[in-house]
């Protein structure tokens, strides 16, 4: 069928039709031409510009909007993403990070909440940002930590935000540090995140927090058994909770085997002596001592010159991991390597290649 655009008629209309036909048809626009383009541009713009505006002044429901955006794996998004924290980007780096890690049962959120009350109790504004394990079928969070942090999340100047880990080693989510600095920029004081777990592969967190805090349970003792030496390495104030009760003779038991542990281990952090501590997080007994310790660490680093030092080795790992993040889903995650991929692996399990044959196939497909 033909049709001229110049009289917008179809051939199908008689020529006497006498102008009776219900509608016409008329020339369309091309969904790539630069006026949409340029209008969707605007929208875009507009949007990132109300979360910056948002976020600078503290509102919690644009904050809760750009963290969904930041951690969106689409590509658009992740234009969108750049653009609001290239806006934000002069907001940020004035909070304290704790990192805050631990086996489960340990106590975290019962802790990170009693430590968050008193924080806010005390004036200042505190951000959650606890990372869940992620269900195989969906990637989001199974347990939801703020259903367990009731009181906290019902102060004004709390916010928690529970992101799932997405199947990501280091007990951190992947956008966790994009949000850090979207809660520094809403003006939050202290940023608390709550690891998954702990074991060999999640000590992520201490790459992108300023103190690293591992909490245990009393009877996890016994020099280093029970728990990863790796993590009690990084540690820069242990904390043994649950010590109250029946369990509290256990509790200084243990922290006297940590103490003698940490002796024979080398510090993580030059000029820093790892503290050995107690609480009891469901009685809030300790919580004071323990912020004060975290203080006293702060002024410490901060007057050695570490704190700025160690933000900017943290910047440089960012960048790296982007970097590695880039070539997987450019290279090791597209459809056409995944192909060959499978047909390399098919052969080397039929006993068809070796696996050096079978790496440099792989590598030759990857151009390298």
């Amino acid at each position: 069928m033909t049709m001229d655009l110049k009289t917008s008629v179809p051939e199908w209309i008689p020529e006497n039709y006498d102008k009776k036909v219900a509608g016409k048809v008329v020339e369309g626009c091309n969904a790539e031409s630069t006026v949409i383009k340029n209008k969707l541009s605007k929208r875009h713009n507009q949007d990132v510009e109300s979360l910056a505006e948002g976020i600078s002044s503290g509102n919690m429901a644009l904050l809760s909007k750009a963290i969904t955006l930041i951690e969106s794996n689409s590509s658009k998004h992740l234009i969108l993403t750049q653009e609001l924290l290239r806006k934000i980007l002069p907001l940020t780096g004035k909070s304290i990070r704790i990192g805050i890690t631990g086996p489960p049962g340990a106590g975290k959120s019962t802790f990170i909440e009693s430590l968050g009350n008193f924080l806010v109790d005390s004036g200042l504004k505190v951000a959650v940002l606890a990372i869940d394990p992620s269900s195989t079928v969906t990637k989001g969070s199974i347990l939801g930590d703020k259903t367990r942090m009731e009181l906290l999340s019902r102060k004004a100047n709390a916010f928690i935000r529970p992101s799932p880990s997405g199947g990501n080693l280091g007990g951190v989510a992947r956008k966790t540090r994009e949000t850090i600095l979207a809660c520094e920029a809403a003006g939050f004081n202290i940023i608390l995140i709550e690891t998954i777990g702990v074991g060999q592969s999640e000590i992520t967190v201490r790459s992108i927090v300023d103190v690293f805090l591992l909490l245990l349970l009393p009877g996890s003792g016994d020099e280093l058994q029970g728990i990863k030496k790796g993590v009690v390495e990084l540690t820069d104030i242990l904390v043994i909770n649950k010590a109250d009760g029946n369990y509290k003779d256990r509790a200084n038991l243990t922290m006297a085997s940590y103490k003698s542990a940490l002796n024979l281990l080398h510090s993580p952090t030059e000029g820093w002596k790892p503290q050995v501590m107690s609480c009891s997080a469901i009685n809030n007994q300790g919580i004071d001592k323990i912020w004060s310790v975290i203080n006293e660490f702060i002024i410490n680093t901060k007057s050695s010159g570490i704190f700025s030092h160690r933000r900017n080795e943290q910047l440089i790992k960012w960048l790296y991991g982007m970097l590695d993040e880039y070539i997987f889903h450019k290279y090791l995650n597209n459809k056409k390597f995944k192909a060959e991929k499978n047909l390399i692996e098919s052969e080397l399990l039929a006993g068809n290649t070796t696996t050096t044959e079978a790496f440099e196939k792989l590598t030759r497909i990857l151009g390298l």
